[in-house]
């Protein structure tokens, strides 16, 4: 089975000077707005990165779930973050890491399973698998 989801991205102007939305196929993102003072300046707006870590956060956790599931535990409450790292190197910017962090009420389950498990999750995880996919693209440009 492969599912695709859709996310798009419109933008007018230049780097500093431009403006551009962020829209989401379920319309949970419609027209939001980025733009390079949200990304590196920390003004209202969303950003790539903020993106990255929400997606990441869910689907960790989504894959926990179902890993207690299979190890026959579920949990009370888990709570998720994500910090996605966004830094200059040579030649540019880079997103360098990530940084789950995880807090979780897991009845039964004690240390060692838990580690065993979320190390899975963080391996198993689609998201956490995304940097090592394949990247296609389609350039059309418009005259």
């Amino acid at each position: 089975m492969k599912i695709t989801r859709k996310g798009s991205a419109a933008w007018q102007g230049g780097l500093k000077d431009g403006k551009g939305t962020i829209s989401t196929e379920s319309g949970a993102l419609n027209a939001y707005p980025y733009g390079f003072a949200s990304r590196f300046e920390g003004q209202r707006g969303s950003n790539p990165e903020e993106l990255i870590a929400a997606a990441h956060a869910s689907c960790f956790t989504m894959a926990l779930s179902l890993i207690l599931s299979e190890a026959k535990l579920r949990a009370d409450q888990m709570d998720t973050s994500a910090a996605v790292s966004l830094e200059q190197v040579s030649g540019g910017y880079a997103i360098t890491s990530v940084h789950l962090t995880l807090k979780a009420k897991i009845p039964g389950a004690d240390q060692a399973t838990f580690e065993k498990l979320t190390a899975m999750a963080k391996a198993g995880c689609p998201v956490s698998k995304v940097l090592k996919a394949e990247i296609t693209l389609d350039a059309t440009l418009i005259q």
